[in-house]
């Protein structure tokens, strides 16, 4: 019984050095980083069953491997940051539409409902496009940068507000992220903000580990000066894993963890045999306010719609 104990303190302590100090590279240890919070749960079940057993020298272990994964995954649970920055708000809804193959009218009824301003998304073929439009999308967002493409490779941008295409972040190889820009409604600062439809490659096999890595660190490049940036999308990654705390250092935080909600799953929604994970996000600048969280399913979709306002700051 002592050495299964130990064997299961050795495990939860490797995962624990492997968070903690963000040491994940490869396959499979990319993607098993996607269930810390699993992981977390079970490593304080753990550290009671040690101390049952009288095993004090694993259950010490077990105790600072714990600690470590619980201080890691529970402050996206605790709201912090600004609600409302003061200035003007918009409405942003993400969603990764599995090859086109969301429900067009659920989609309509979600920017009609929620009064989406912008709307990326993801896996857009250029027939889902057309039948966007042909259900009314629009009457509702008349303003299109359009990457649309074949099975998974297209993104999209729409908007009630004007749009400038701004180019797309992504690399040779990768899915498309088109960049939209737009001047807030009543902004009196007459600011410019970019949205950009964020997919990477997901990481479940060997060869698309580096290329996910790759575009990550693609979204690290925010501009000293320039336009705000909104990065919205399905990133294939969680808050555990490095390459996407690196672009949160970059300059960017999640709305999701401001508001509390940073362990809200997003995918998969149904019929896959796999605990869900949340690779889902909406990343703002620092000054920007996040309020009114909330995710969604959408029929057709494996992904969670995630939407959220956004304000700018305000006058003094």
């Amino acid at each position: 019984m002592t050495t299964a104990v130990t064997l299961v303190a050795v495990g939860f302590a490797g995962f624990a050095a492997l968070r903690g100090l963000g040491l994940e590279r490869g396959f499979p240890l990319v993607p098993l980083l996607a269930y810390t919070p699993y992981v977390a749960g079970a490593a304080v079940l753990a550290v009671t069953a040690a101390g049952l057993l009288r095993r004090w020298i694993p259950m010490a272990v077990l105790a600072v491997a714990a600690a470590v994964l619980v201080v890691a995954v529970v402050p996206r649970a605790v709201p912090f940051g600004v609600t409302h920055a003061g200035g003007p708000a918009f409405r942003v809804m993400t969603l990764n539409t599995l090859a086109g193959g969301a429900r067009i009218d659920e989609i309509i009824a979600l920017v009609r409902d929620r009064e989406v301003d912008v709307l990326a998304l993801q896996e857009v073929t250029p027939e889902f496009v057309a039948d966007l439009s042909a259900a009314g999308l629009d009457d509702l967002l008349p303003y299109t940068v359009d990457r649309s493409g074949p099975g998974v490779t297209g993104g999209t941008v729409h908007s009630s507000m004007p749009l400038t295409d701004a180019g797309s972040l992504e690399g040779p190889h990768g899915f498309a992220m088109p960049v939209a820009a737009f001047e807030a409604p009543g902004d009196e600062y007459e600011r410019t903000v970019e949205v950009v439809s964020v997919h990477t490659p997901p990481p479940l096999d060997p060869s698309h580990v580096e290329l996910w890595r790759t575009e990550l660190a693609a979204l690290t490049a925010l501009p000293e000066v320039g336009p705000s940036r909104i990065l919205a999308g399905d990133f294939n990654a969680t808050l555990d894993h490095a390459a996407l705390r690196d672009v949160l250092d970059a300059g960017y935080l999640d709305a999701a963890a401001v508001v509390g909600e940073g362990l809200v799953p997003t995918w998969p929604t149904s019929g896959r045999p796999l605990p869900p994970v949340t690779i889902d996000h909406v990343l703002v600048e620092p000054f920007m306010g996040v309020d009114d969280l909330e995710t969604v399913e959408v029929t057709g979709s494996d992904h969670r719609a995630v939407l959220v306002t956004v304000t700018l700051p305000g006058g003094r």
